[in-house]
Order: C-alpha cells, then structure tokens, then sequence
C-alpha cells in the first residue's frame, strides 16, 4: 500500500472530526492490514514501547501539578501580586495577563492548564474593568504559549524522550526565548494600549505590592523549586514533576487548606483522564511513526527538502513552514512523535543542536494551538470566556505578530536558545 494513502486516511479522519489518538492507530491499522506483513504482536508492541519510557513519567505529575495549583487557589494568589507587580501600566491587565503566565509557566508546564486555570480569572477580571472580550480572549491565549517554552514543559519532555535529547538541557534553553515571547507580547499590548486609548487599571502602591508577595510567596518558590532543583542535580526532571506536585499538595491541604479531599479526588480523576488522552496519543503516534521510518520516509523527506535548497536558512524556513502547518491540524504530542523522527535527521545534517531544533519546533507547534481548526487553547478559552469560537480567533491573530517575530529570531540567532545550556552544562 502506497504511504500516500496513509496521509489520506489519516487526513480524513481528521476532518471528519475522528479523535487524534484513534486517527493515528486507525490509519496505521488499515495500512498494515492491507501490506500484510507485519505481525499484529508488532504492532502492539510498538504501542507499549512508545510510551513505556521513565522520562514521560514527568508528564502525569506535571499535568497534576497544574490541577493542583488550579484548584488550591495558588493561580489567584500568583494573579494577585503581578496585579500589583505590572496593574499601574497602560493596558495593565494585560501586562498582568502575561506576568502571571510566564510565573505560572514555571509551574505547569501546559498550555492549556494555564488557559483553562489562569485563564478563567485573567478574562474574569479583564470583562469587569471593561476589556474588549475578544483582547481578554486573545492576550490570555497569547501568554498561555509561554507555558510550554519556559522550563517545565510538558512537550519538551515529549520531544526529549523521542529525540534521545537532554530533557535538562532543553529546559534551560527554552528560559530566554519564553521571556522574549513575554517581552514581545508586552510591547504588542503597550502599542495596543496606546492606539485603543486604554488606561492604568490602578495605581502602584508599594504596600500592596509587598501584601500580595508575602501572601503568594510560598507559590512563587515552586518554579525555584523545580527549575532550582534541576539545575543543582538534586532531581531529575521527572522527579521535579513529584516535588511540584508534593509542594502543591503541601500548599493546598497544609498552608492554605484549600484542598479538601473532595476536591483532591476530582483533581486526581481529571488527571488520570487528560494523562490517558496524552499517552494514548504517543503509542498510537508511536506505531505511525514506525510506520514512517520502515518506509524510509525520513530519508525521502530529506532528499526532497535539500533537492530545493542546500542553504541552512532555506531549509529552516521550509521547516518552519511545515511545522507551523502541521499545528494547524494536529495536536502537538502526536505531532512531536511522528515529526521527530523525519525533520530532526535533516536538522542536525545542517549543523543545528537537537537541543536548538526542540525548542523551535516546541514553539511553532505551540503557535499551532493558537490557529484553527484545532487550536486546543481557542476551543478552551471560548467555553471560559462564553464568547464563539471565531472570536477568538479574531481576538488572538494580532498577538501572532509579535509570537512569530520570536520564533523567526529563535530560528536564526541559535545563541538565544544555546547561550544557557552551554554555559550549564557544556
């Protein structure tokens, strides 16, 4: 059976509106089935193999991390100081919008977490000073893609596990291109500001600042806590997960007690569901990237990609091209398990760090949650905000501006995504 119908069927479950995770497995089936040649033992095997790795360990645990953080009340007391921290700028909730994502990011790890968590009280707050929807909407979407840049992050940990790449090392490099992204957006929403004729929320007070970082001190160690304890070797990524989510109970049940039993049981449920979905997707995009590789796809790819253009940049931007397609249509973990494989190869025959090419395919594939048909944080955001979900389209595509403008300087200044980890650890 040709490969080309593989993409078809695969297309076309897609579009029919057939689940990722049952699309990847489903087209890989009927393309085995009608080869013929494979042993369905094989098959199963593959499945159990793509996600039977100690590093996605770190992905359940983040995931509830995040819920934890969420259902605590930790989201409010972070929103509270960038409040006070940034509130008095023009546009200052905005600029609160993207502060408490990128403390927040340090935390979770995950888009949508950060939209759906931070998410709900940003737009609440945003509405009741009198904010367009569709700005509160489309700044919250914006920041929410900071998550999975700065350290820890779930889709990195994905990317490390089917590149063989140092998951410690991409942490550290995702650090200044998340700020840069928090840095770009900010500027967007100053200019923004200033053409719409947006006021300061509130004024700056130093005794309301010091209240809301005494009162949200404890969750701000967490990302110091995980980034800290990574960085000095006392854990590993994986087992940063465990103390994030250790650190978050601590808070929620000791501290705060805001977390009732009750409440930690439905936490615990909905991340037993979201952590099925994740790696449901990875052993069925596992089989199909199997598929890919026996096919000698990855090698074709390459040929076709350097048969345009042996020059570096050129190649790039055609990578860069595909791969903010393919987040157009497909949910970033199955994406990171079947592309890894084929572009990564090219990647590092042009002289580009595996370390470097995670993090600019991380944050093209995020750029992807963004835009429709699938765009996750838009579906998210618009049953949060109540508002449809062409809105918020609408309300995110300035905020891509300043997102790609980043992604094009982290394509092709490889020192803003190198500088830390060589330092670190090279």
């Amino acid at each position: 059976m040709d490969i080309i119908w593989l993409f078809v069927m695969l297309l076309g479950m897609l579009i029919c509106g057939v689940p990722v995770a049952v699309a990847l497995a489903g087209s890989s089936a009927v393309f085995l089935f009608a080869n013929g040649t494979t042993p369905t033992m094989l098959v199963a095997h593959r499945m159990i193999n793509g996600v039977d790795s100690f590093p996605l360990l770190a992905v359940p645990f983040f995931i509830l991390a995040g819920n934890l953080m969420n259902t605590a009340g930790i989201t409010e007391r972070i929103f509270n100081f960038a409040l006070a921290l940034v509130g008095w700028m023009r546009g200052g909730l905005g600029h609160v919008n993207v502060g408490a994502s990128v403390i927040f990011a340090g935390m979770s790890g995950a888009a949508v977490a950060d939209a759906g968590g931070l998410g709900a009280i940003e737009i609440k707050a945003m509405r009741d000073a009198g904010y367009d929807p569709k700005f509160a909407v489309g700044i919250t979407a914006a920041s929410s893609t900071i998550g999975p840049i700065i350290p820890p992050s779930l889709p990195m940990v994905i990317y490390g596990v089917v590149a063989g790449t140092s998951i410690g090392q991409l942490f550290v490099a995702g650090f200044i291109p998340g700020l840069l992204m928090a840095v770009s957006l900010m500027i967007m929403i100053a200019i923004m500001a200033r053409t719409r004729g947006f006021e300061r929320d509130q004024a700056f007070y130093w005794s309301v600042l010091f209240a809301t970082f005494k009162r949200a001190f404890l969750s701000l160690l967490t990302p110091i806590i995980i980034v800290g304890g990574i960085l000095s070797g006392a854990f590993t990524p994986t087992e940063a997960a465990v103390a994030a989510c250790a650190w978050a109970l601590f808070l929620g049940m000791v501290v705060y007690r805001t977390l009732t039993i009750p409440r930690f049981l439905r936490v615990s449920f909905d991340t037993i569901e979201t952590t099925a979905v994740v790696l449901l997707v990875v052993g069925a995009a596992a089989v199909f990237a199997w598929i890919l590789t026996s096919n000698r796809v990855p090698e074709q790819f390459a040929a076709g990609l350097l048969a345009v253009s042996d020059k570096p940049w050129v190649i790039l931007i055609l990578m860069n091209l595909i791969l903010l397609a393919v987040g157009c249509f497909m949910e970033t973990v199955a994406a990171i398990t079947i592309l890894v494989p084929v572009m990564l190869p090219i990647a590092v025959l042009l002289g580009i760090d595996p370390v470097h090419f995670g993090v600019i395919m991380v944050l093209n594939l995020m750029l992807g949650l963004l835009t429709p048909p699938v765009g996750m944080v838009l579906y998210v955001l618009s049953r949060v905000a109540k508002i449809p979900f062409e809105q918020c389209v609408v309300g995110t595509a300035p905020f891509l501006i300043p997102l790609v403008i980043v992604l094009m300087m982290v394509t092709f200044i490889p020192a803003i995504t190198m500088w830390l980890p060589t330092l670190i650890y090279r």
